[in-house]
């Protein structure tokens, strides 16, 4: 029987059976070309030629220890990954252009290697030289750390399985050129046969690889969505440029909790860990404004105070601005809607203007509580009193659902000084360990009790 062969495009990454000279999922022409494997190992045979080995089942009782872990010592990065770094792990970062990628993983293999992990660093974007620049400029000249600038994958594939190093960091997946794809490197074949060869080599060798990518324009990884799945850990480094702060969002994660960030500071010296998010995002929060509400939100499974910033006024346009920085626009528009439908509120003829502090970027649907209350201080002018926080999900009917760890949200809210908190029913009101605790049942009531109106 013929052995079976695969195509794919190399502008969209479709897969064929057989080649073509038009691709039938993007229409490009003389695009597909044949695909092979790199590794090295028993050439593929059909399933007719011969049988294979039975495989090892077990059952859902079996129990196995857990993976052995090492710390890199940088308590915001081991928090991420899950409690440190897992042998024969892949994972893949991203984040926007010059955000601190590079910065970020150089400062980890130094970690790495001081605690004993034989590491590896390949730069496909820069040379030797000016990567051992950034070394010397955040102190790390003299870490053990190997260092390439390489771009040919079959000849990176070659040197790890000669210098067996535990960690490798390929920066970045976009520039490593497989000679047996024919396109050029960035392409989406390319960035899928390299992260497929290289997470493959990691698994079979069982050694940990890092994999930088770079984000598209709306934020996401460029390539395939298929390189995400081929990874055990999908990390993503956000932050805005105007603002020191940087986190580290894991999205993926098969060995710890997803959604758990990292939070960390841009210094002269390279990034420094900030063990208390909530007082640095709160740092430059001043005398109580209107439209300035805080947030306690939870990020993975730690609670994080922000200030939410909401800006009402009137447009001179037909069509009033939506502008929003944090959080979904969409969200936003929702919140608006209910209020006009539910409270009574409008909103038309206003530009409204929503800001997150500090660059910290919010997904959860709790924060909707919030974000009402910033954008009625700024239409009513009115101000929260400075030492309250607010939190809580907004239904379109105009009720309010209680947000889950509730309890975590108010004990960081007291650890930080705050002496109140307003917050969705499902409890009792009163004051719980000196935080004076307001329920409300539904947004009419909520504004009603808060800005006197409804």
């Amino acid at each position: 029987m013929a052995k079976s062969k695969t195509f794919s495009c190399s502008a969209c990454g479709a897969s064929f059976s057989k080649w073509s000279g038009r691709c039938e999922a993007c229409g490009d022409w003389n695009t597909i070309s044949e695909e092979a494997p790199l590794s090295s190992g028993p050439a593929s045979r059909s399933l007719g030629a011969k049988r294979g080995s039975p495989i090892t089942l077990t059952d859902l009782s079996t129990e196995e220890a857990p993976p052995p872990r090492t710390l890199s010592g940088m308590e915001e990065l081991d928090r991420v990954l899950g409690g440190g770094l897992v042998p024969s792990s892949a994972i893949l970062v991203g984040g926007d252009p010059g955000i601190g990628k590079s910065t970020l993983l150089l400062q980890a293999a130094a970690r790495f290697a001081a605690a004993g992990l034989k590491t590896l660093y390949v730069s496909g974007e820069e040379a030797s030289a000016q990567v051992r620049m950034r070394a010397q400029r955040l102190g790390l000249a003299a870490a053990p750390v190997k260092l390439a600038a390489e771009t040919n994958l079959r000849d990176i594939l070659t040197t790890l399985d000669v210098e067996r190093p535990q960690l490798v960091i390929i920066d970045s997946i976009q520039t490593m050129w497989a000679d047996n794809v024919e396109s050029a490197p960035g392409s989406v074949s390319q960035v899928r046969a390299a992260a497929h060869e290289l997470t493959t080599f990691a698994k079979r060798r069982g050694l940990s690889v890092v994999l930088v990518g770079h984000v598209t324009k709306e934020g996401q990884i460029a390539g395939p969505r298929v390189v995400e799945h081929m990874v055990d850990t999908v990390l993503y480094f956000e932050g805005e440029r105007g603002h020191q702060f940087r986190i580290l969002r894991a999205v993926k994660n098969r060995f710890g909790p997803a959604d758990e960030i990292g939070v960390f500071e841009m210094t002269g010296m390279g990034l420094a860990e900030v063990s208390n998010p909530s007082a640095l995002f709160l740092s430059e929060r001043g005398r109580p404004t209107p439209g300035s509400v805080v947030f306690a939100g939870i990020e993975g499974t730690r609670p994080v105070l922000v200030e939410l910033q909401a800006l009402v006024a009137p447009s001179p346009h037909s069509q009033p601005r939506r502008a929003v920085v944090g959080w979904d626009s969409g969200r936003l528009a929702m919140i608006l809607a209910v209020l006009e439908a539910r409270c009574g509120i409008p909103f038309a003829g206003l530009d409204v203007y929503l800001n997150v502090a500090g660059g910290l970027k919010i997904s959860e649907p709790a924060a909707d509580l919030a974000v009402a209350a910033a954008l009625l201080s700024a239409r009513e002018d009115a101000a929260l009193p400075a030492d309250t926080v607010v939190f809580g999900e907004i239904s379109l009917s105009g009720a309010l659902r209680p947000a889950p760890q509730t309890e975590n949200r108010l004990k960081e809210a007291r650890k930080l000084g705050f002496t109140a908190a307003i917050a969705p029913a499902g409890g009792k009101t009163g004051t719980k360990d000196g935080l004076a605790l307001t329920r409300a049942t539904d947004l009419t009531g909520f504004v009603g009790e808060v800005f006197g109106a409804g």
